[in-house]
């Protein structure tokens, strides 16, 4: 008898594990649970809206999601609709994939006035995640200072900046585009603690900021060394250190070119570190000490400034949300190279944190095939899988949403669209339903469907 495998969270890494354990057993079964109607996780929502590219490798994802011995169970929510407990009793095995969800803090004083927002809460308003459509981000400021140097704070400090022009042909959510556009934000500060050789960010993120209509990349060439130092060829490897080049390269190219008619700015501001969120009841500055770097740490040099701003983006990092029913502590799933005990296992930003770029998730998903084999034997022990999860779902009146079901909201989605905008989703998970609805589906809301693709 073939292995009933659950996984929950349907992002890049539950995906990357379907492919892995359908490649390794051809006669398993693989069901998706999903909170939301919508698969996809951090390509739909985490993904900035002007990188279609990126978000192309749903495509792959979908023909997994369309093999007959996979179903999706959307609008599920692990936890609530059904216990990881209840799961495992209707599974040989339970993969948790749910990621991270929340931003980690600065942990400095003033860092809970209004004014100051999480990255992960911003990029979910902006990318349409239904828990953050009310969000209504402080945006009546002229003035932006976003803590961090990598992918992340660079896709925030490039949306606010764009014209309408250059978004247009995204899926930035409406109510975003409106609220951004319409701002008075003409500077866009991005600052770390420590100096370009440490940066996360890609050179292809780095340089799209070189040429954007309207805003100029401002870069203090002081912050640049003419050289890597010999310190830092030793803390890097060979590969790490040809990016770090590249990006230096990048960043000199910045600081020599004049901003000319552009009416705003993106400052990088590096050897930054915060110490305090100035203001009220609402933010109102952040005031840095600069730092230096001694033996690849960046430490205190007793001298301040600030930087007057209206909103706070920290850009420093994600935690996960504890499970019900998993053990759980620093914001991961406690477990040993992704097995949280025989039979229960986990992927991605659960099981290591929050690092790493999509395709890191993929060798987590052969990992954790490896070892639902080797505690399985790679054979089923009887559990009724699918068809127990489906009656259990149907007495608890959930209503569940199929991968067909997806595929309509889909097309719903597209054929709202204003060209050359590729889609217009839904902001929220009732608006989902609502078209599901009208578009014929048989689902009812108080009846759980099995997928019938």
């Amino acid at each position: 008898m073939g292995l009933s495998i659950a996984i929950v969270g349907s992002g890049p890494s539950g995906f990357y594990t379907a492919e892995a354990v359908l490649e390794k057993w051809s006669d398993c079964t693989v069901d998706i649970v999903e909170k939301l109607p919508t698969p996809y996780g951090l390509i739909r929502y985490g993904v900035a809206p002007d990188h279609a590219k990126t978000k192309t490798v749903a495509k792959s994802y979908e023909k997994l999601a369309l093999d007959p011995r996979v179903r999706f169970f959307g609008n599920v929510e692990a936890g609530k609709d059904v216990s990881v407990a209840e799961l495992r009793e209707r599974y040989d095995a339970v993969v948790l994939a749910t990621g991270c969800s929340t931003d980690k803090k600065l942990g400095i004083r003033g860092d809970d006035k209004k004014g100051v927002l999480g990255c992960a809460a911003f990029v979910n308003w902006y990318n349409g995640l239904p828990a953050a459509r009310d969000l209504a981000p402080p945006l009546d400021t002229e003035s932006v200072v976003v803590v961090g140097v990598g992918n992340v704070a660079i896709d925030v400090a490039r949306v606010l900046v764009k014209t309408p022009e250059e978004m247009a042909a995204t899926d930035l959510m409406e109510h975003a585009a409106r609220a951004i556009h319409a701002s008075p934000i003409k500077q866009v500060y991005m600052a770390g603690r420590r100096g370009p050789l440490h940066a996360q960010f890609t050179n292809v993120e780095l340089r799209e900021m070189g040429h954007l209509k309207d805003a100029a990349a401002i870069v203090d060439p002081a912050q640049l060394p003419e050289t890597i130092p010999d310190e830092a060829k030793a803390e890097f490897s060979d590969r790490q250190l040809r990016l770090i080049q590249r990006n230096i390269d990048t960043l000199r190219d910045f600081a020599k070119a004049a901003p000319g008619a552009r009416k705003k700015r993106v400052h990088f501001v590096f050897f930054a570190n915060p110490v305090e969120i100035l203001g009220g009841e609402r933010v109102t500055g952040v005031r840095f000490e600069k730092t230096k770097m001694e033996k690849g740490r960046a430490t205190g040099t007793g001298e301040f400034f600030e930087i007057p701003c209206g909103l706070v983006i920290p850009a420093i990092g994600y935690y996960s949300l504890p499970v019900p029913g998993v053990p759980w502590e620093g914001g991961k799933a406690i477990n040993k190279d992704g097995r949280i005990e025989p039979g229960l296992y986990c992927v991605g930003w659960i099981k290591r944190g929050p690092s790493g770029v999509i395709g890191t998730n993929k060798p987590d998903g052969d990992e954790a095939a490896d070892q639902i084999a080797a505690d399985t034997g790679g054979a089923g022990k009887g559990k009724p899988g699918r068809a127990g999860l489906e009656a259990l779902l149907a007495a608890r009146k959930v209503r569940v949403v199929s991968f067909a079901d997806w595929k309509r909201i889909e097309a719903a989605e597209v054929a709202r669209a204003t060209p050359p905008a590729p889609r217009r989703k839904f902001a929220t998970v009732a608006e989902m339903l609502a078209a599901l609805d009208a578009s014929g589906s048989a689902a009812a809301p108080a009846r759980a469907a099995a997928q019938a693709d």
